[in-house]
């Protein structure tokens, strides 16, 4: 269901990833916000996430859903690799009760209100690409050729697209997949998840 639009090789794209990533993940991780110091100039103010439990130091990762307002990131718990998302500044989880079972997670990303969950999962000895969809608590897996090994992922605010960083045989590529047939666009002033017909609990 799901159809691969773009391939790209690994040299032009997985190295300047890599390189982005060593440069911006401590500052993510600290929760940097760019703020007006007033008469035009501006400074970086530090304000930490919320931990619930798990020091910053522990998290990777770190996603941020379109809106600002859920941080997901990968933590440690009993050993392995768990997916937690968290609403800014007060620290309350949201539960994902179809990931619980699968873990270790890894490289979250979070479309625009925070509907849309993508990750990585394992299962038994495959590692899946998975989109979870907060307001109608379905789970998308996404079907990929034995001999590809997903590695990363983005997903694109309005959750319409997902470009998945894939391994096979050693060499790395870039597949864009089209969404849309199967999710509905979260967009700006669209649902939120508050007020706006969410499951309680959640």
């Amino acid at each position: 269901m799901t159809t691969a639009v773009a391939s790209t090789t690994d040299p032009p794209v997985s190295r300047p990833l890599a390189s982005r990533r060593r440069s911006f993940t401590a500052p993510l991780a600290l929760g940097l916000i760019l703020s007006c110091a007033g008469c035009g100039s501006w400074s970086w103010q530090r304000r930490p996430a919320a931990s619930a439990g798990w020091g910053a130091a522990e998290r990777q990762d770190p996603a941020l859903s379109g809106d600002g307002r859920w941080l997901a990131s990968i933590v440690d718990q009993g050993g392995r690799a768990t997916l937690l998302v968290q609403e800014q500044p007060s620290g309350r989880s949201l539960r994902l009760r179809h990931l619980e079972g699968h873990q270790p997670h890894r490289s979250p990303s979070l479309s625009w209100n925070g509907r849309y969950v993508a990750v990585l999962i394992q299962q038994g000895s495959r590692r899946l690409a998975v989109v979870e969809d907060r307001l109608s608590g379905r789970l998308q897996r996404l079907p990929l050729p034995a001999d590809l090994e997903p590695e990363r992922l983005s997903l694109s605010p309005d959750g319409q697209r997902l470009a998945i960083q894939l391994l096979r045989q050693g060499r790395q590529q870039v597949q864009l997949f089209d969404l849309s047939p199967l999710l509905e666009p979260d967009r700006p002033g669209g649902l939120t998840s508050v007020g706006g017909g969410w499951p309680q609990g959640r």
